[in-house]
Protein backbone atom coordinates (compact mmCIF):
# COMPACT_ATOMS: atom_id res chain seq x y z
CA UNK A 1 0.00 0.00 0.00
CA UNK A 2 2.72 2.31 0.95
CA UNK A 3 4.63 1.79 -2.57
CA UNK A 4 1.33 2.23 -3.85
CA UNK A 5 0.87 5.53 -2.27
CA UNK A 6 4.65 6.73 -3.54
CA UNK A 7 3.52 5.92 -7.29
CA UNK A 8 0.84 7.47 -7.16
CA UNK A 9 1.91 10.70 -5.65
CA UNK A 10 4.99 10.95 -7.99
CA UNK A 11 2.28 10.38 -10.86
CA UNK A 12 0.11 13.46 -9.40
CA UNK A 13 3.22 15.49 -9.30
CA UNK A 14 4.16 14.62 -13.28
CA UNK A 15 0.70 15.52 -14.42
CA UNK A 16 0.51 18.39 -12.54
CA UNK A 17 3.72 19.89 -14.22
CA UNK A 18 2.54 18.46 -17.51
CA UNK A 19 -0.49 20.41 -17.45
CA UNK A 20 1.18 23.66 -16.55
CA UNK A 21 3.54 23.10 -19.24
CA UNK A 22 0.33 22.96 -21.38
CA UNK A 23 -1.09 25.76 -19.91
CA UNK A 24 1.52 27.90 -20.96
CA UNK A 25 1.80 26.97 -24.16
CA UNK A 26 -1.51 28.09 -24.21
CA UNK A 27 -1.05 31.16 -22.69
CA UNK A 28 1.99 31.99 -25.00
CA UNK A 29 0.43 30.40 -27.73
CA UNK A 30 2.98 30.98 -30.08
CA UNK A 31 4.95 27.57 -31.09
CA UNK A 32 8.30 29.27 -31.80
CA UNK A 33 8.56 30.27 -28.27
CA UNK A 34 7.12 27.13 -26.41
CA UNK A 35 5.14 23.93 -27.57
CA UNK A 36 3.01 21.80 -25.60
CA UNK A 37 3.93 18.29 -24.31
CA UNK A 38 1.76 17.05 -27.41
CA UNK A 39 3.94 18.58 -29.82
CA UNK A 40 7.04 17.86 -28.26
CA UNK A 41 6.16 13.85 -28.06
CA UNK A 42 4.93 14.14 -31.62
CA UNK A 43 8.18 15.63 -32.71
CA UNK A 44 10.49 13.10 -30.53
CA UNK A 45 7.96 10.01 -32.08
CA UNK A 46 9.08 11.49 -35.46
CA UNK A 47 12.83 11.39 -34.52
CA UNK A 48 13.84 8.47 -32.81
CA UNK A 49 13.65 5.70 -35.79
CA UNK A 50 15.52 7.88 -37.74
CA UNK A 51 19.56 7.50 -38.62
CA UNK A 52 20.26 10.81 -38.11
CA UNK A 53 18.87 10.03 -34.59
CA UNK A 54 20.27 6.82 -33.78
CA UNK A 55 23.91 8.45 -35.10
CA UNK A 56 23.45 11.47 -33.10
CA UNK A 57 22.67 9.29 -29.98
CA UNK A 58 25.39 6.96 -30.50
CA UNK A 59 28.23 9.70 -31.33
CA UNK A 60 27.04 11.61 -27.98
CA UNK A 61 26.76 9.04 -26.04
CA UNK A 62 30.09 7.30 -26.50
CA UNK A 63 31.89 10.46 -25.89
CA UNK A 64 30.37 11.76 -22.76
CA UNK A 65 30.26 7.83 -21.58
CA UNK A 66 34.03 8.14 -22.13
CA UNK A 67 35.01 11.45 -20.58
CA UNK A 68 33.03 10.19 -17.64
CA UNK A 69 34.81 6.77 -17.34
CA UNK A 70 37.98 8.39 -17.70
CA UNK A 71 37.32 10.67 -15.00
CA UNK A 72 35.75 7.66 -12.70
CA UNK A 73 38.73 5.90 -13.01
CA UNK A 74 41.31 9.06 -13.11
CA UNK A 75 39.39 10.27 -9.94
CA UNK A 76 39.40 6.46 -8.22
CA UNK A 77 43.13 6.37 -8.72
CA UNK A 78 44.63 9.50 -7.98
CA UNK A 79 41.76 9.92 -4.66
CA UNK A 80 43.72 6.77 -3.08
CA UNK A 81 47.03 7.54 -3.92
CA UNK A 82 46.54 11.21 -2.14
CA UNK A 83 45.38 9.56 1.00
CA UNK A 84 48.76 7.53 1.10
CA UNK A 85 50.47 10.19 0.25
CA UNK A 86 50.16 13.40 1.57
CA UNK A 87 52.13 15.15 -0.84
CA UNK A 88 51.05 14.21 -3.80
CA UNK A 89 47.59 15.40 -2.74
CA UNK A 90 49.01 18.56 -1.81
CA UNK A 91 50.78 18.24 -5.33
CA UNK A 92 47.53 17.60 -7.15
CA UNK A 93 45.22 20.28 -5.23
CA UNK A 94 46.17 23.31 -7.92
CA UNK A 95 44.81 22.04 -10.84
CA UNK A 96 42.11 20.17 -9.42
CA UNK A 97 40.91 23.73 -7.79
CA UNK A 98 41.26 25.52 -11.06
CA UNK A 99 39.10 22.46 -12.97
CA UNK A 100 36.49 23.64 -9.88
CA UNK A 101 36.62 27.11 -10.80
CA UNK A 102 37.18 27.68 -14.16
CA UNK A 103 33.59 28.30 -16.40
CA UNK A 104 32.91 25.22 -18.41
CA UNK A 105 32.13 27.47 -21.23
CA UNK A 106 35.30 29.36 -20.95
CA UNK A 107 37.11 25.69 -20.95
CA UNK A 108 35.36 24.87 -24.23
CA UNK A 109 37.25 27.61 -26.18
CA UNK A 110 40.12 26.71 -25.18
CA UNK A 111 39.24 22.40 -25.73
CA UNK A 112 38.29 23.38 -29.17
CA UNK A 113 42.03 24.39 -29.75
CA UNK A 114 43.66 21.10 -28.48
CA UNK A 115 40.77 18.60 -29.16
CA UNK A 116 39.19 19.64 -32.21
CA UNK A 117 35.59 19.40 -32.49
CA UNK A 118 34.87 15.47 -32.54
CA UNK A 119 35.76 14.54 -29.31
CA UNK A 120 35.31 17.64 -27.28
CA UNK A 121 32.46 16.40 -24.80
CA UNK A 122 34.93 13.32 -24.25
CA UNK A 123 37.78 15.98 -22.84
CA UNK A 124 34.99 18.64 -21.18
CA UNK A 125 32.88 15.37 -19.58
CA UNK A 126 36.50 14.14 -17.81
CA UNK A 127 36.85 18.16 -16.87
CA UNK A 128 33.44 17.99 -15.11
CA UNK A 129 33.87 15.09 -13.73
CA UNK A 130 37.41 14.10 -12.28
CA UNK A 131 37.39 16.93 -9.49
CA UNK A 132 34.04 15.19 -7.59
CA UNK A 133 35.10 11.40 -8.13
CA UNK A 134 38.78 12.35 -6.49
CA UNK A 135 37.27 14.24 -3.95
CA UNK A 136 35.01 11.29 -3.76
CA UNK A 137 37.15 8.89 -3.20
CA UNK A 138 39.36 10.77 -0.59
CA UNK A 139 36.50 11.21 1.72
CA UNK A 140 35.28 7.49 1.48
CA UNK A 141 38.80 6.15 2.39
CA UNK A 142 39.17 8.74 5.51
CA UNK A 143 36.06 7.65 6.55
CA UNK A 144 37.07 3.86 6.83
CA UNK A 145 36.63 2.14 10.14
CA UNK A 146 39.99 2.57 11.64
CA UNK A 147 39.03 -0.66 13.56
CA UNK A 148 38.93 -3.00 11.12
CA UNK A 149 41.92 -1.70 9.49
CA UNK A 150 43.59 -2.12 12.80
CA UNK A 151 42.00 -5.84 12.73
CA UNK A 152 43.64 -6.62 9.34
CA UNK A 153 47.35 -5.55 10.23
CA UNK A 154 46.99 -7.48 13.47
CA UNK A 155 46.24 -10.28 11.19
CA UNK A 156 48.29 -9.09 8.63
CA UNK A 157 45.31 -9.38 5.95
CA UNK A 158 47.51 -8.46 2.50
CA UNK A 159 46.57 -4.88 1.25
CA UNK A 160 44.88 -6.53 -1.64
CA UNK A 161 42.37 -7.94 1.13
CA UNK A 162 41.65 -4.97 2.87
CA UNK A 163 40.94 -2.79 -0.62
CA UNK A 164 38.21 -5.77 -1.52
CA UNK A 165 36.93 -6.62 1.84
CA UNK A 166 37.37 -3.15 3.66
CA UNK A 167 37.97 -0.24 1.57
CA UNK A 168 35.23 -1.07 -1.21
CA UNK A 169 32.27 -1.27 1.64
CA UNK A 170 33.45 2.21 3.00
CA UNK A 171 34.15 4.41 -0.96
CA UNK A 172 31.50 2.89 -2.91
CA UNK A 173 28.48 4.81 -1.20
CA UNK A 174 30.38 7.82 -0.82
CA UNK A 175 31.11 7.08 -4.80
CA UNK A 176 27.58 6.22 -5.62
CA UNK A 177 26.20 10.25 -4.51
CA UNK A 178 29.30 11.48 -6.59
CA UNK A 179 28.41 10.02 -9.55
CA UNK A 180 25.10 11.09 -9.38
CA UNK A 181 26.02 14.44 -9.23
CA UNK A 182 28.92 13.95 -11.98
CA UNK A 183 27.47 11.98 -14.46
CA UNK A 184 24.38 14.77 -14.81
CA UNK A 185 26.86 17.44 -15.23
CA UNK A 186 28.75 15.02 -17.80
CA UNK A 187 25.79 15.51 -19.88
CA UNK A 188 24.91 19.13 -19.50
CA UNK A 189 28.28 20.01 -20.11
CA UNK A 190 29.12 17.42 -22.78
CA UNK A 191 26.03 18.76 -25.00
CA UNK A 192 26.35 22.10 -24.39
CA UNK A 193 29.95 21.67 -25.87
CA UNK A 194 28.55 19.90 -28.41
CA UNK A 195 26.48 23.01 -29.20
CA UNK A 196 29.34 25.23 -29.05
CA UNK A 197 31.71 23.08 -31.27
CA UNK A 198 28.64 21.46 -33.64
CA UNK A 199 30.51 18.49 -34.09
CA UNK A 200 29.23 16.78 -37.33
CA UNK A 201 26.61 14.04 -36.38
CA UNK A 202 26.40 14.90 -32.86
CA UNK A 203 23.18 15.81 -30.34
CA UNK A 204 24.89 19.23 -30.17
CA UNK A 205 24.78 19.90 -33.88
CA UNK A 206 20.99 18.59 -33.87
CA UNK A 207 20.62 21.53 -30.99
CA UNK A 208 21.47 23.80 -33.36
CA UNK A 209 20.04 23.18 -36.32
CA UNK A 210 17.14 23.08 -34.36
CA UNK A 211 17.60 26.26 -33.05
CA UNK A 212 18.47 28.13 -36.67
CA UNK A 213 15.77 26.37 -37.83
CA UNK A 214 13.61 27.91 -34.84
CA UNK A 215 12.06 24.61 -34.78
CA UNK A 216 10.96 24.73 -31.17
CA UNK A 217 9.04 21.08 -31.14
CA UNK A 218 12.70 19.62 -32.38
CA UNK A 219 14.52 21.43 -29.59
CA UNK A 220 12.47 19.98 -26.50
CA UNK A 221 12.43 16.17 -28.47
CA UNK A 222 16.68 16.27 -28.30
CA UNK A 223 16.31 17.25 -24.56
CA UNK A 224 14.03 14.76 -23.63
CA UNK A 225 16.48 12.40 -25.27
CA UNK A 226 19.37 13.89 -23.59
CA UNK A 227 17.14 13.36 -20.03
CA UNK A 228 16.59 9.72 -21.10
CA UNK A 229 20.21 9.10 -21.93
CA UNK A 230 21.71 10.48 -18.84
CA UNK A 231 18.78 8.83 -16.49
CA UNK A 232 19.47 5.53 -18.34
CA UNK A 233 23.01 5.87 -17.95
CA UNK A 234 23.28 6.85 -14.56
CA UNK A 235 20.77 3.70 -13.28
CA UNK A 236 22.84 1.13 -15.04
CA UNK A 237 25.89 2.66 -13.55
CA UNK A 238 25.00 3.09 -9.96
CA UNK A 239 23.69 -0.61 -10.33
CA UNK A 240 27.07 -1.72 -11.68
CA UNK A 241 28.99 0.52 -8.45
CA UNK A 242 26.04 -1.30 -5.81
CA UNK A 243 27.03 -4.35 -7.19
CA UNK A 244 30.83 -3.73 -7.03
CA UNK A 245 30.38 -2.13 -3.35
CA UNK A 246 28.21 -5.82 -2.24
CA UNK A 247 30.25 -8.34 0.35
CA UNK A 248 33.35 -9.72 -1.58
CA UNK A 249 33.69 -13.34 -2.75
Amino acid sequence: MQRFCGWAKRICVFLFWIGAWQLCALFVHNKILLVGPAEALRAFAGLIFTPLFQKAVWFSLSRIAAGFFLAFFAGLLTGSLACAIPFLDDFLSPPIQLMKSVPVAAFVILALLWTGSANLSVLISFFVGYPAIHAGTKTGISQTDKKLLEMARVFDVPLHRQILGIYRSSVCPHLAGTCKSAIGMAFKSGIAAEIIGVPAGSIGEAFYQAKLYLSTAELFAWTFTVLLLSAAFEKIFLALLARAGGPSA
